[in-house]
Parts: C-alpha cells; structure tokens; sequence
C-alpha cells in the first residue's frame, strides 16, 4: 500500500470512488469500408469516446493503423478520440496524432525510457496524457508517473488481438490504482481494455473503472445501442450513472 500522511476529504472521496462507467468503442472492430456508418453507429448507441488501437507489428504482432485513420474519423464524428499507442516508439508518433485531431494519447510504459519527459509533451501540446500496462506489467511500474496522467489503462488481455477473454486477475490492478488514487487524491481516469462484454462488465465497474473499451461486443452486437446500455449498467439497478462523456454534438475537445 502506498501510504498518504493526509486525510482523504470526504467530497473527494465521494466523487472518485464512484466509477464514471464511460464506454469507449474500439474501431478496430469495425468495418473500415464503412468507416462514417461505424462511427455514426457508435455516437446513436451513447458511446462516450472512439477508441484506436493504433500497432505497428513490432510492439504488438498485427500492424492496424495509424494517424491517417484517425483523422479519417474526425471528419466523422466529434466524440473524444482516444488514441491507445501498441508501438515500440510512440513519441515519433506524437505531432502526427496531434495533427489528425487526437483528444487522448495513450503510450505503453514498456515501450517508451523516458515516459515522464513524454506526459509532459502530450499535455503541452493540448492533450490528454495516459499510460498502459500489459499484463505482465505490474502497477508499481508507474509509480513516479500517477501524478501526471490523465488516464491510466490496464491491458486486461494480452494485445494484440480483438475477441478474447478478459483475464479476471486483471482486475486487481484496476482496484489498485483506486485505492491509490483515492490514498493520494489523484484524478487520472482507469481504463480497461480487452474482453469486455456483458459478462464481464458488472465485474469491470465493481473492480473500480471508469471507463471500458468495447471492441468486438459492441460491433458484432446485433443490436449495438442496447448492448452498449445493458453493459454500462451491468450491476445495478435503479441508481443514477454518472457520465463524462459529451454528446455527439459538442466539441472534439469539450472532455476535461
């Protein structure tokens, strides 16, 4: 545990130990040919972000995509785009996302030496800055870096690949950054990314995250919109979800 000399004030511990249940889908599960529809898709089902799984085949085995697809999806749509970098050398990828109309760049502490050096060029240049971990990464990896990010993901798969199963030990991870944001009223988002379905999603949110990439359960959902609903309510009843995301109307970088 880390330790914090300070009491946690009861307002701050209120708002942050309370999950966000945002959803952000992964186009890498969608259909390219259709590139608006897919995203058009996304924004009628209440999604909060565009995720893009950007690999370059060294990093992770398959090549993807890169900024070239996301400013395709800018001229999309307005929804936040989250940028989740699986390249072996992310800082030269930067400019390019920054100038394809990126709101979030997510690099992987395995893959970039001076991480911290990088978190401060993404926030000067006006986005959000987040960490990943693999699952072999453990959390005290990041332990110099929590009070920079923005958001910090946890790979609950291995990457590389969409449709797998999210790993449950994962999620320990995720209730460890909680409790250490909360030790040391810190505000960075958790993310989770990889098996997250209607199976899985109730246990994700326990767990403490904010918000979840959906990938193959949202795309290959006969019916997206209400898949995306009955996961971001997985787990409860009747009670209110609060929710960061805008809607599709407002602007690409309105999401604080």
């Amino acid at each position: 545990m880390l330790p914090c000399s300070d009491a946690v004030p009861s307002a701050y511990n209120s708002a942050m130990a309370k999950p966000k249940r945002l959803i952000a889908p992964s186009i890498l599960a969608a259909d390219f040919g259709s590139l608006g529809h897919e995203l058009k898709k996304a924004e009628s089902a209440g999604a909060d972000w565009i995720h893009l799984d950007v690999m370059d085949g060294r990093f992770v085995p398959p090549i993807s995509f890169g900024a070239q697809a996301a400013a395709a999806a800018r001229r999309e749509t307005d929804l936040p785009l989250d940028a989740h970098l699986m390249v072996s050398d992310p800082r030269s990828q930067l400019d390019d996302f920054v100038n394809a109309g990126a709101d979030r760049f997510t690099f992987h502490i395995e893959a970039e030496i001076h991480a911290h050096r990088l978190c401060r060029e993404i926030q000067e240049k006006g986005l959000k800055a987040g960490i990943a971990l693999v699952p072999s990464t453990p959390v005290s990896a990041l332990r110099e870096l929590l009070h920079l990010v923005d958001q910090v993901l946890v790979m609950t798969v291995d990457p590389g690949y969409g449709g797998q199963r999210l790993i449950p030990s994962m999620l320990d991870k995720v209730r460890e950054l909680r409790r250490i944001r909360l030790e040391r009223r810190r505000d960075f988002l958790i993310v989770i990314d990889g098996g997250f379905g209607r199976e899985s999603a109730a246990d994700v949110w326990d767990a403490g995250a904010d918000t979840a990439v959906m990938g193959s359960a949202f795309y290959g959902a006969e019916d997206p919109g209400r898949e995306l609903s009955e996961c971001r309510r997985a787990g409860i009843s009747n009670e209110k979800i609060t929710r960061r995301g805008p809607k599709p109307t407002d602007s690409p970088h309105s999401l604080k």
